[in-house]
């Protein structure tokens, strides 16, 4: 027996038992439960964590634990409704084609004909070895990035790494603006694999503009779930590192930053010609009217085809209703005032005007350096050498769905 073992604690443990039980605590308070309930259950996982290391969330804390992660998200403006998060408990999956036909599944409860519904699906928690299971796209859905022989992208610049290993393990892109990256999953032990969605699991909306027919023939078009799927959502000391959550887009995320920056589709030169601005100088305010009518076609493009998206300014006072609701439970509710004003009229929206609580409470969703790498195809830890061409590739063959990943 080893002084760690004599002392109660196991030799690899990895998780914070003080966590874990201020966690079990808020869970019995905020449920109503009585305390001879906490009294058992706080033994039970002193002894899980002495024996091996860690311990189980029982289906109603993971629940519970999700739904308050969300609550804590302070990068989220849309947490008015974070009660009414449907949380997927799927941690006895731990096969890739298994994991993959749970994503689709949660796209297709999201979506839900368009009336969008939060979804969290939760997969294996991690343990003394690393996390059984890692998604690496960013989302479940984004789109493909090109790099044009002449310069510059076609597609989603922001998609061009996992596009090109996408491409190592034998996806074959149409090349297009707007392609649809296919799912690539790490499970432990085992080659990485890759998924393609099928189309009629992705929603998409094409955009057109309420007053402009022109507007159209952009081609435009966004799909409907924003499913983050490379963020940690951590509960009590345990992190699950594959736990793809969403709720329902905000306008000014599709029409601002995903279409508009500049590192990203960067439509707006085209827009401010089709207008007739002067876009000679920044001076004559040219970006600024051009963003504003590719917003309004965003938001018509949505509700004509029936699909839940909000503006900034409803998002903005719902969002302002939920600090008031946690305010008079006693809670504070951190927020990152930088992610919580829109970044378009945010003088306008009556977030901006105030002060915000910075700190981050756990449970909570975040998002750490190697999942970021891996979001652009780039191998990271727990995975840490990588054979092939180059820093960004995996030793892959050029058969669909095969490639492998050294430890």
């Amino acid at each position: 027996m080893t002084t760690d073992q004599r002392n109660g604690r196991h030799p690899r443990a990895a998780v914070d038992q003080g966590e874990a039980e201020r966690f079990v605590r808020q869970f019995h308070d905020e449920s109503g439960l009585d305390d001879t309930a906490l009294h058992t259950r706080l033994i039970a996982i002193r002894r899980q964590i002495a024996e091996t290391g860690t311990y189980r969330h029982t289906p109603e804390e993971l629940v519970f634990g999700a739904k308050v992660a969300w609550r804590n998200s302070a990068r989220c403006i849309g947490r008015l409704y974070w009660q009414s998060l449907r949380v997927r408990d799927r941690r006895h999956v731990t096969n890739a084609a298994d994991v993959a036909a749970e994503c689709l599944a949660h796209l297709r409860t999201a979506t839900n004909a368009g009336r969008i519904r939060p979804v969290v699906t939760v997969f294996p928690q991690d343990d003394a070895e690393g996390p059984p299971v890692l998604i690496w796209n960013e989302q479940l859905v984004r789109y493909a990035g090109y790099l044009r022989f002449e310069g510059g992208y076609t597609g989603d610049p922001s998609g061009f790494g996992l596009a090109e290993l996408a491409a190592r393990l034998g996806w074959e892109g149409a090349g297009g603006r707007f392609d649809v990256l296919p799912l690539i999953i790490q499970t432990r032990g085992n080659a990485l694999q890759m998924f393609e969605l099928p189309p009629d699991d992705v929603l998409e909306v094409p955009l057109s503009h309420p007053a402009l027919p022109w507007f159209a023939e952009l081609g435009l078009r966004w799909h409907a779930v924003p499913a983050i799927s490379h963020m940690r959502l951590r509960i009590g000391g345990i992190s699950y590192s594959a736990a793809p959550f969403n709720g329902w887009y905000m306008g000014t995320e599709i029409g601002v930053r995903n279409l508009c920056d500049t590192d990203r589709y960067d439509i707006l030169p085209e827009v401010g010609r089709r207008l007739g601005l002067d876009t000679s100088s920044t001076r004559t305010l040219w970006r600024d009217q051009a963003l504003v009518e590719v917003n309004r076609a965003v938001l018509h493009s949505f509700d004509a085809a029936g699909v839940t998206i909000a503006d900034h300014h409803t998002e903005s006072a719902r969002f302002l209703r939920h600090l008031a609701r946690e305010e008079l439970a006693g809670r504070s509710c951190p927020a990152d005032w930088s992610w919580i004003v829109p970044p378009m009229s945010g003088a306008l929206t009556p977030v901006f005007h105030r002060y915000y609580d910075e700190s981050r409470p756990r449970p909570d969703f975040h998002l750490d350096d190697g999942a970021r790498l891996r979001a652009r195809g780039v191998p990271a830890p727990p995975y840490r050498r990588c054979t092939g061409t180059g820093p960004a590739w995996c030793d892959a063959t050029r058969a669909r769905g095969s490639g492998r990943i050294n430890p």
